[in-house]
This record gives structure tokens, C-alpha cells and sequence, in this order.
């Protein structure tokens, strides 16, 4: 399918991410539910009232923040975007400050979260644009391939093309919920899907299996509007609260993502599979924080291979 195309040597992958490509980010939203409107419940005291008070406003899903988990440390790590001000932010912070450091540390991003949905390679379905992720095998031998879940629940149908005719069309789409991905088979039965990403410059990277990502990882992003671009993994578990609901399990990263990258690949230098593009904040000039959905569940979920 890109026969012009000629392999990526590591080397050229490092050097090519001088400016590093950062596949979309993928962030989800939940209920607009506020800490002041939750239910009152009784509280222990001392310590275990903070973390009590904690737990309690995760579970209250407050728009424009994310809630991960540092594996290593089994710390909390509690992003928050420009949206959350006021009084808000005050409890916010007051309360990751009460069950202090080695519990549960806050940050903040510039940008809000949002979804990004504008291999690497573009997709578009009637207007939108998203980016190919991986392309993989299905139970039944039929060649397709992976992209973010909200790019699938919006559109049916994707060409490679802007104004081309449909190439693939959606076998099974998550989001929001238990994951951002979807499941896209090749109309024509024939195609050539090889499990590589198009890095750019007429070169193919060789993706040889899906892996788990790990905290402190370095990743490598590839999106249709920025390109190729690098971070590191962070943290694990993440749930992201959006307007459009709510996104549990993500990867969250220090790669950059602008619209159109969503549904693109996050890969390591020894060719696995690790990621989805999502959604986050910020972007490519600037930085951000980016949400990835792991390669590894949603793989299992629709039941197909990689290489």
C-alpha cells in the first residue's frame, strides 16, 4: 500500500524527532458534576478525612481535570486545566495539600482538555479528519486498523482522502466510557496493511507488537497534522473528565497533540505498539499534557493482532 515508502532506522527516528511528533491526545469529559454539588457524606477524621475528602471529589468527576496513578510510587497525580478557577481550584488544591506529597501531587496544564479529532496517516469522514493508528489483523484474517474511539462513534465510513471515496468502515467504536478506540476493517479485502507507521520523509518504522507502556518510558507520537514528535510516560489509569463524558484507563503523557492527530500512534524506539492518541491540552509550540488509549485493551476488546 506504500510501496514508495523505504524502512526507518532508529537513528532516523531520533533524528526526526528533533522537533518531535506527538500524536493527538485524547481526553475525555465527565458529568458536570461540582464538589460543592455532591452529596454530603460523613467524613473520618484526621489523615484518612483528607484522603476521604480526596476520593470524594475524583468521584465527583470535575470537569477539566484528570486523575492518574504512578504505578512506582502509587502516588496520585491530579492534573488540572485553565477551566477549573475560583473556588474550585482553592478546594482543589487545599485538599491534595492536606493529604500531602508522598500521597498525591497537583499540576497544573496550560489549554484546556479537549477532543482532538481533526499509522500517522490522515483519515476523513465528511469534513472531520482523525489519524490512522495501527494497522492490525482481525479474528478472521480481514486487514484493518485502530484509531481513537470518538472518531469512530462520529462517522461510519473514513476515506484516505479528503474527497476520496471510503476506504474502511467501523466493526466497533468505544467512547467515552471504558476507553477511547475503535476497530476499522479495509473494504477491500486485499489491502496491504503492514504494521509500520509512516514517520514522514517516505519512511516506514516497523511496529513488531504491542506492548505496555511504563512510567518513565519514552514514547513517539506520530500525527497527521504535526508530524512526529517525543516524551514520556508519566502515569498510568488515567480517568479524564470532558464535556463529552468521561474516558477511564488512559495513559498520560508529556507528548504534544493538536487536532487531526487524534487516533494516531504512540510507539517506542524498539517498535511497540503502545498508544492511541486521545485527547489533552496545549500544544505542539507550547507543550501540554496528552491522554493515550492503551494499544494492549483495545487490541483485546475487538480481538485482532499486531504484525
Amino acid at each position: 500500500m506504500r510501496a514508495k515508502h523505504k524502512p526507518a532506522t532508529r537513528k532516523a527516528l531520533f533524528l526526526g524527532a528533533g522537533g518531535v511528533a506527538v500524536v493527538a491526545l485524547v481526553a475525555v469529559l465527565l458529568p458536570q458534576a461540582n464538589a460543592e454539588d455532591a452529596p454530603q457524606r460523613q467524613q473520618p477524621a484526621g489523615p484518612d478525612r483528607d484522603l476521604a475528602a480526596l476520593t470524594e471529589m475524583r468521584q465527583d468527576h470535575i470537569p477539566g481535570t484528570a486523575w492518574a496513578t504512578d504505578p512506582t510510587t502509587g502516588k496520585m497525580v491530579v492534573t488540572a486545566d485553565e477551566t477549573v478557577t475560583g473556588d474550585t481550584w482553592d478546594q482543589l488544591e487545599g485538599t491534595v495539600d492536606a493529604v500531602g506529597d508522598d500521597v498525591a501531587t497537583l499540576r497544573r496544564t496550560t489549554g484546556k482538555f479537549e477532543l482532538l479529532a481533526e499509522g500517522g496517516d490522515a483519515i476523513f469522514a465528511e469534513g472531520a479528519r482523525c489519524s490512522l493508528g495501527f494497522n492490525v489483523t482481525t479474528s478472521d484474517g480481514t486487514p484493518g486498523f485502530l484509531t481513537a474511539g470518538h472518531c469512530g462513534v462520529a462517522f461510519d465510513e473514513w476515506s484516505d482522502d479528503a474527497n476520496g471515496d471510503p476506504i474502511a468502515t467501523v466493526q466497533q467504536a468505544i467512547f467515552p466510557g471504558d476507553g477511547d478506540f475503535a476497530l476499522l476493517t479495509y473494504d477491500d479485502d486485499a489491502t496491504n496493511a503492514p504494521s509500520a507507521v509512516d514517520v514522514g520523509n517516505g519512511q516506514l518504522f516497523e511496529i513488531t507488537e504491542a506492548a505496555e507502556a511504563q512510567v518513565g518510558q519514552q514514547v513517539f507520537r506520530m500525527g497527521s497534522t504535526t508530524g512526529l514528535f517525543d516524551g514520556d510516560v508519566v502515569a498510568l489509569d488515567a480517568t479524564v473528565n470532558y464535556p463529552e463524558g468521561t474516558v477511564t484507563g488512559l495513559i498520560q503523557t508529556t507528548v504534544c497533540a493538536e487536532p487531526g492527530d487524534s487516533g494516531g500512534p504512540l510507539f517506542t524506539d524498539d517498535g511497540s505498539a503502545i498508544g492511541l492518541t486521545s485527547g489533552g491540552s496545549g500544544d505542539c509550540t507550547s507543550g501540554g499534557v496528552t491522554f493515550f488509549q492503551p494499544v494492549t485493551t483495545a487490541l483485546e476488546a475487538v480481538g485482532a493482532t499486531i504484525g
